[in-house]
């Protein structure tokens, strides 16, 4: 089939939404992928939006999580301070599933920049910041959207915005982070990481069609494990059908 990679990515990650649970879902693929996965799959997953939304069920694809289509079938329209408190109360106590994040740099940890590359104080490039994104790395486990990068992947991120596995199996618990909490999995264009269960080192999971294992290796920054990687499974005819005529029928994400 004909695919391509963000359509690749946004089914990817739909795929790691399961059905019944509670997802904190910000703007661009994730959207997306939410919506898809509402579609299909898990018609009765929770999405909450950053904006205040919960529970929004959005047929075809939002531009943005302050599009008034996330609030279709809603059963919550909070102002954005509940939504803090909700987010923050719900992770504690284990009710959020994960949330989607991104970012200019991640590290091998799994830890991500969006504050500054360079010296903190004199930075090359300032960025918006953490916005809710530390929240949801310290709290709940996490789906990272990525463009693959040699520049983006890098061995130590200039600034931990938000954190991963900080710096190997006990970081998070040295930092007094959940230890059972972290970065789940990374998607791109070119594939999806996960980390290991011992060392908390990204390595590669899977790769897409038109990709070689050595060619995610080379565009990343630091050492990575392809020995147990394979091949993607394609999308679903059905699947890629509601992608590209219920979702993102315009490819406003996707093409």
């Amino acid at each position: 089939m004909d695919v391509t990679p963000k359509e690749m990515m946004a089914i990817s990650l739909s795929r790691q939404v399961e059905d019944g649970k509670l997802y904190i879902v910000g703007t661009g693929l994730p959207l997306i992928s939410a919506a898809l996965a509402k579609n299909t799959h898990a018609p009765n997953a929770h999405l909450l939006f950053e904006t205040g939304v919960l529970e929004g069920n959005p047929q075809e694809v939002p531009t943005s999580v302050g599009d008034l289509r996330v609030c279709y079938q809603a059963s919550v329209l909070w102002p954005q301070f509940r939504y803090f408190g909700f987010q923050t109360l719900a992770a504690r106590r284990g009710a959020l599933a994960a949330g989607f994040l991104g970012g200019a740099q991640i590290d091998v940890y799994g830890n991500l920049n969006s504050t500054a590359i360079g010296d903190y104080f004199h930075p090359e490039t300032r960025f918006s910041g953490s916005g809710g994104a530390n929240g949801i790395a310290t709290y709940c486990d996490t789906f990272i959207i990525m463009k693959h990068e040699k520049r983006r992947f890098v061995d130590r991120v200039d600034y931990i915005t938000s954190p991963g596995w900080i710096d190997g199996p006990d970081g998070r618990k040295k930092s007094g982070l959940d230890p059972d909490k972290g970065p789940r999995a990374v998607i791109t264009e070119l594939g999806i990481l996960r980390f290991g269960d011992k060392d908390k080192r990204m390595y590669l999971s899977e790769y897409f069609a038109g990709v070689t294992p050595e060619y995610v290796r080379d565009n990343t920054g630091f050492e990575l494990d392809i020995s147990s990687a394979k091949e993607a499974e394609p999308p679903l005819p059905e699947v890629l059908r509601i992608l590209r005529e219920k979702v993102d029928p315009l490819g406003l994400m996707t093409r």
